[in-house]
């Protein structure tokens, strides 16, 4: 609000300030994602500051790999008030554990891509990828992740894949 007056947002200016397209906007409106926007008497859609909080929240949950429809289903459950407080909450603290398992796993493919790397940055200094071989074959050697994990203390999530 600036000087009493109500701000409102364009569809363009919502979607620049939210990083996404137009017609991602259109679509999250058409999959009942924003029933709290008003129109005006052209139908042209009128953004409020406000609306900007519960498109913040979709842009989060989308990003974090919700369904558009499960998105909607917490919307509604937003337009409905206090009684569904405690849904919401659980809602979004079953997200958050959803959300940090998938942190979890990406981490853990990390740090397997920065085992490769000195895998693969090591056999480039000796010469040969032999040197992670079980001597006179071409077979992997299970004590090579041992040595990148005393060479690497710090690569937590790598050592899962430590036999």
């Amino acid at each position: 609000m600036i000087g009493g007056i109500l701000m409102t947002y364009t569809i363009g200016q919502v979607a620049k300030r939210l990083g996404v397209s137009t017609s991602t906007i259109r679509f999250y409106d058409k999959h009942g994602l924003l029933p709290f926007v008003k129109r005006d008497e052209n139908g042209i859609r009128q953004f409020s500051e406000n609306d900007m909080n519960y498109l913040d929240v979709i842009t989060v949950l989308k990003k974090s790999g919700v369904p558009v429809d499960t998105i909607a289903e917490f919307i509604a459950l937003c337009m409905a008030g206090d009684t569904t407080l405690t849904a919401r909450y659980d809602y979004l603290k079953n997200t958050e554990q959803t959300l940090a398992a998938k942190i979890a796993e990406l981490n853990k493919q990390m740090a397997f891509l920065k085992f490769k790397q000195w895998y693969y940055q090591t056999a480039i200094e000796a010469g040969t990828e032999a040197i992670h071989f079980i001597p006179g074959t071409r077979d992997f050697d299970p004590a090579t992740k041992r040595e990148y994990l005393e060479h690497h203390p710090d690569a937590g999530a790598f050592a899962d894949f430590v036999d």
